[in-house]
């Protein structure tokens, strides 16, 4: 292993469900102790979502690697005393609680700059910190129709359309992630932590990237496009003898590689064809004739014959045939990781190489309250005071979980 950046920093993760315990994922990736906190009785709700393998829900696998469970009573006054110790241990909060929650558990950023000043707070929100709507809940469906994220995605009678994935919450995850890793450097230079913010809003309008500023600054409402590239041409996904490819000849010179490769010479003398703006004009056209020419080969041969002639080509997967793939297989993303009980869960790992090692699994996803007792043992706590909280209810372990699940 590395030197990972973030060794010795430690983060009290007090996130929940996709967009915080992404962020808090990524730190752990890069070496911080993050210390998941999760209140009572269920803990983080992405637990109790399918689908389920070995008891494990995998919603909640795919985003909380390399973590330690402390379950806590928040709501009571001894678990917000062990939260306030363990907070005066940590260099990072991250949180995604709905507006004003932190402040009802004593931690609003004021006050936390006060009493911690070298403490760094990263808050995601629904809609950020000013406007109308900043006290409101939000999730990453109503974010991506709000954004216009789904107004350019689908095609014909299928848009608007969401994304097949939450990437909202995913985006404002990683933006918390470096807003924190850029907060921490700041601290090293002036020995002040600080609040950063982002919010689902503002993180899906920031991916709309050019169809924002084609809005903004040459007034197109910029339509749903598909599978095409909206302002290039050939640039999407074609049909072949067998499955579909994903072909982009963005410049002059692939356009003219991929007609010599096509054995489609002749569509270079086609007018209507003549430069990029035409071929965007024509698109339904020019996908006709490519597509006469792809039918004469499968996938997997179009494939290494464009990637070889410099055109940027590719297969489209089905999920079974991404974790089959030679280059996937290649990068080690799917991580066996050892489980407490024994046998081992596969885990895709994180997505950032630290001098050229790729990030680690180092622990698999956390049972609630899994690290409960060693967390408060680190903390100060003995034995007879962490057995007096236990009893109390105010911490739970694995064990209280499984009893409360069987009756």
């Amino acid at each position: 292993m590395p030197d990972l950046p973030l060794t010795g920093v430690r983060v009290l993760d007090l996130t929940r469900v996709l967009a915080g315990p992404t962020c808090t994922a990524l730190l752990g990736d890069l070496g911080a102790d993050v210390i998941k906190v999760e209140g009572l009785p269920d803990g983080d709700n992405a637990r109790a979502w399918g689908p389920f393998a070995a008891g494990r829900g995998q919603y909640f696998a795919s985003v909380n690697r390399n973590k330690r469970s402390l379950a806590l009573s928040l709501r009571d006054p001894a678990g917000q005393a062990v939260l306030a110790r363990l907070l005066a241990h940590c260099d990072v909060l991250v949180e995604n609680f709905r507006p004003g929650t932190l402040a009802k558990l004593g931690l609003a950023p004021e006050r936390l700059a006060a009493d911690h000043p070298r403490l760094v707070v990263a808050s995601i929100s629904g809609y950020g910190p000013t406007g109308p709507e900043r006290d409101t809940p939000g999730l990453d469906q109503i974010a991506q129709g709000m954004s216009g994220l789904m107004s350019v995605t689908g095609a014909g009678e299928h848009t608007p359309m969401r994304v097949g994935v939450p990437v909202v919450d995913s985006i404002s995850g990683i933006v918390a992630a470096l807003a924190v890793a850029a907060a921490l450097a700041r601290r090293e230079r002036t020995g002040v932590g600080g609040h950063v913010q982002t919010s689902l809003l503002e993180s899906a309008i920031a991916v709309l990237s050019f169809q924002a500023q084609r809005f903004l600054g040459a007034g197109e409402v910029p339509p749903a496009s598909g599978n095409d590239h909206p302002v290039i041409s050939p640039y999407g996904t074609f049909d072949t003898a067998d499955d579909p490819i994903n072909i982009a000849a963005g410049t002059p010179a692939q356009w003219v590689s991929l007609c010599t490769e096509l054995g489609a010479e002749h569509l270079l003398q086609r007018a209507e064809y003549a430069d990029g703006a035409a071929r965007v004009v024509n698109r339904d056209a020019l996908r006709h004739d490519l597509e006469r020419a792809l039918a004469g080969r499968g996938v997997a041969e179009w494939v290494t014959l464009l990637r070889a002639a410099g055109i940027p080509a590719g297969p489209v997967y089905r999920m079974d045939q991404v974790f089959a793939d030679p280059q996937v297989e290649a990068l080690g993303m799917v991580r066996q990781t050892p489980l407490p009980e024994g046998g081992e869960t596969p885990l895709v790992r994180g997505p950032i190489w630290v001098d050229g090692v790729p990030a680690q699994v180092t622990s698999p996803p956390p049972e609630l309250g899994e690290h409960s007792a060693q967390v408060l043992a680190e903390l100060g706590y003995g034995d007879a005071e962490i057995a007096d909280l236990h009893r109390r209810g105010v911490v739970h372990t694995p064990e209280d979980a499984a009893r409360r699940r069987t009756g």
